[in-house]
């Protein structure tokens, strides 16, 4: 099996953000609505036309699922063992709002599990790159690397949840009043799941929809954290890929 160049995918990442930013730093941008009346700008378009070229350039043997990219039947992609998933512009509102807490999101998928994901914060200058069973790292505003690790609340201490800025759930709020919870940390984007991988977190409880590409790379980088991605069923099952309906189930990530 070819080896992946995963240095050259995180400066693609990084190339994308980049292409987001050049949008973001600009004048007023047009927002369009997608069939599933979620937003749709200029930056999400220049970010996956960079990752899309430069996926194929890099690894032209492996097939590419991206969001701006979604409509590849199931009787097609069910053959895939390995692809890459790939959210160009994840957290579009937060884009939008301009608050800095959007991310490029690429991961790499094998027989229905992610194994390595990188994510990139253009705004905040921020990448976290996990690889399931080595190691996870952050890099900040060009500073050097630093290992990531989940953690577990001390005990008797409650957890510090994650609570998304643009999602607000009622079952999610059903779920939060049956565990104990000493502090909220709102984040935006797939930056939830690096606050659990930083250990600013300790649960990261999801009621609400996600697609796999808002998922893939920050289970990756969760997993190389110690921390775990699983179905909030009670089965505790990881949350999978490559599924004929690439909406997630309800899922919990933690330790």
């Amino acid at each position: 099996m070819p080896t992946i160049p995963f240095d050259e995918v995180i400066a693609l990442a990084r190339e994308a953000g980049d292409a987001i930013l050049a949008v973001y730093n600009g004048s007023d941008f047009d927002v369009e609505a997608k069939a599933d009346e979620s937003p749709l700008t200029a930056a999400d378009r220049a970010s996956h036309r960079v990752i899309e070229a430069g996926i194929r350039r890099l690894t032209p043997e492996i097939p590419l699922l991206s969001e701006e990219g979604r409509d590849i039947p199931y009787a097609e992609r069910r053959a895939w063992d390995r692809f890459w998933l790939v959210d160009p512009l994840d957290g579009t509102k937060e884009f939008i709002k301009r608050n800095g807490e959007f991310t490029v999101n690429i991961a790499l998928i094998e027989k229905g599990r992610p194994v390595w994901g990188v994510i990139v914060a253009p705004a905040l200058d921020a990448i976290y790159v996990g690889m399931v069973g080595d190691r996870a790292w952050v890099q900040h505003a060009g500073g050097s690397r630093k290992a990531l690790q989940v953690r577990a609340p001390a005990p008797g201490e409650g957890h510090a949840v994650v609570k998304s800025r643009s999602h607000p759930s009622g079952e999610l709020a059903a779920f939060l009043d049956t565990i104990q919870v000493a502090d909220s940390v709102p984040v935006g984007s797939s930056l939830k799941f690096c606050a659990v991988a930083e250990g600013r977190a300790t649960l990261y409880p999801r009621f609400g929809p996600t697609m796999e590409w808002d998922t893939g790379a920050g289970q990756a980088i969760v997993e190389a954290a110690g921390g775990k991605v699983v179905l909030a069923d009670g089965s505790r099952e990881p949350l999978r890929y490559n599924k004929e309906s690439l909406l997630n189930p309800y899922f919990l990530v933690g330790r």
